[in-house]
């Protein structure tokens, strides 16, 4: 096992595209990574290799021996890695706190995920509530929708990539409230329309956890009149199962229902 090299490179490999390009000894870059071994993130096997940086693109992988830089990162004994994908994070409001996100990003983490319950569309009931659970962490709610907050997370500075998925007991508290009972055909409507806007604004799909109030007072019909909205933008569909346990056959029953009714990927 190798080592992962430190932040900074891991940082440096996430946000850069891998521009491959032959090494020549008359080439000069801004930073080298020597004597690493390198993990391209396509499942090939690793390859010793320096790595050139050129300005914010990866300019060439190969023995750069030749080639010289202002910054030289020895990497003899360390892998040398794209950033790793946090698919289910719950950095959503820790972020207000440290911009850096130092916790995720010393682990490896260059990208967050969002989702579960999504940080937008809140209504003022929504926000309220949200504003007296706060704990530890305190923070204004200066946003309505998801991508209000995404814009909001940029616009104050952070140190990662970012996206979310729309979270349907979001949607559902938006329309409906706390209570269980089903949505009217108007209040249908409405929900659909929130998640229209949210796919248009960069959502990636629909995500629930149906062992949770309130998410679970959904039905699999109202589940899968969102995720057809979802699929027109080719979202995708993810959930904690309505079941982990005695009814184990039919939470995943109902997830495959969902996906191939709502024509999306779950």
């Amino acid at each position: 096992m190798h080592k992962i090299l430190s932040l900074t490179l891991i940082l440096a490999l996430t946000v850069m595209t891998f521009a491959q390009g032959r090494p020549s000894s008359q080439q000069q870059f801004d930073v080298i990574i020597r004597d690493g071994t390198v993990y391209d993130g396509t499942g090939r096997a690793p390859v010793k290799a320096d790595v050139g940086i050129r300005g914010d693109r990866i300019a060439a992988i190969g023995n750069l021996s030749r080639a010289g830089a202002p910054t030289i990162v020895d990497a003899r004994g360390l892998a040398v890695a794209p950033g790793f994908i946090n698919m289910l994070s719950h950095s959503e409001t820790s972020w207000f706190v440290d911009s850096r996100s130092l916790s995720e990003l010393l682990q490896g983490v260059t990208t967050q995920i969002f989702g579960e319950g999504s940080m937008g569309p809140l209504n003022d009931e929504m926000k309220k509530r949200r504003r007296e659970s706060q704990g530890d962490l305190k923070y204004d709610i200066d946003w309505t929708t998801l991508g209000e907050y995404l814009n909001y997370l940029e616009k104050r500075g952070i140190s990662q990539n970012v996206a979310s998925f729309i979270g349907a007991p979001t949607i559902r508290e938006y329309v409906i409230g706390l209570e269980d009972k089903p949505p009217t055909p108007a209040q249908l409507n409405q929900m659909r329309e929130l998640v229209r806007r949210e796919m248009e604004a960069g959502a990636l799909g629909i995500t629930t956890a149906l062992i949770y109030p309130p998410a679970f007072f959904a039905k699999t019909d109202e589940l899968i009149e969102l995720c057809k909205v979802a699929a027109k933008y080719k979202g995708k569909y993810t959930t904690h199962m309505r079941s982990e346990g005695a009814q184990l056959i039919e939470a995943v029953q109902e997830t495959i229902r969902i996906s191939r009714e709502a024509g999306l990927p779950a």
